[in-house]
């Protein structure tokens, strides 16, 4: 955590050599302003008008609401500031030239134990759908397959795939409420073996119980689809 969100390597495959930039005050977004800093979250365009692209979850962001944008920048000019130079992501696929139109404004959705609230939790927020969802040539399939598992994830630990999160028995139909819960927070299945990375158990691990309960009435509710062939 000493070197907290001052980059690294996301994902290196024939499609893209991804990084996650340097984003403390040490690095070029000090000289953004704070708007140009929220564009480049929300939208994926930086100032110089180039596309951010994948991994960037752009199509997940555009629904984070004012308040909580803004918040997320206020908070990333406290972080200590690194000096970290990652290299530019090299992309061997086309990028659109945007994520869709200018965002005006987006209204805060109100805290409860809705569904409304946990897919805004689930979405926008903790970006669960967009890692849980299958992968296509173009990004998650978020009209066809939200939240039906099959994405790879490669690291040190080896291969993880992203399991089905929807109401199937593929999915977590079998699963009671606390069951989930400790494997959201925990990553610990109810057979006690352990879940692996990159799930950020440690940051979820800090979800309030209201929030974690709107989360699992939003995923009771989704789609029932089969695991992705």
């Amino acid at each position: 955590m000493s070197k907290e969100l001052a980059g690294f390597l996301v994902v290196k495959s024939d499609a893209f050599e991804a990084w996650a930039g340097n984003i403390t005050p040490g690095s070029r977004i000090a000289n953004w302003t704070d708007e140009e800093l929220a564009r480049a979250i929300r939208e994926g365009i930086r100032p110089d008008g180039s596309v951010i692209g994948p991994p960037m979850p752009v199509a997940i962001y555009r629904g984070l609401s004012d308040d909580d944008l803004m918040s997320i920048v206020m908070f990333l000019r406290t972080v200590p500031a690194s000096n970290i130079e990652t290299p530019p992501s090299v992309y061997n696929i086309p990028l659109p030239q945007n994520y869709g139109p200018a965002i005006v404004s987006v209204p805060s959705i109100p805290e409860g134990v809705t569904v409304e609230y946990g897919e805004y939790l689930a979405g926008p927020v903790a970006h669960c759908v967009d890692c849980h969802t299958t992968l296509g040539a173009e990004g998650p399939m978020l009209d066809t397959h939200l939240g039906a598992g099959g994405h790879e994830f490669h690291g040190p630990w080896g291969t993880s795939r992203a399991p089905n999160l929807t109401p199937h028995n593929d999915g977590v139909s079998n699963y009671t409420d606390d069951e989930l819960k400790v494997m959201i927070t925990l990553g610990q299945r109810p057979d006690g073996s352990r879940m692996l990375p990159p799930m950020g158990y440690k940051y979820f691990a800090r979800i309030s119980p209201d929030d974690l309960d709107a989360i699992i009435l939003y995923l009771r509710q989704l789609p029932p689809l089969p695991d992705p062939d």
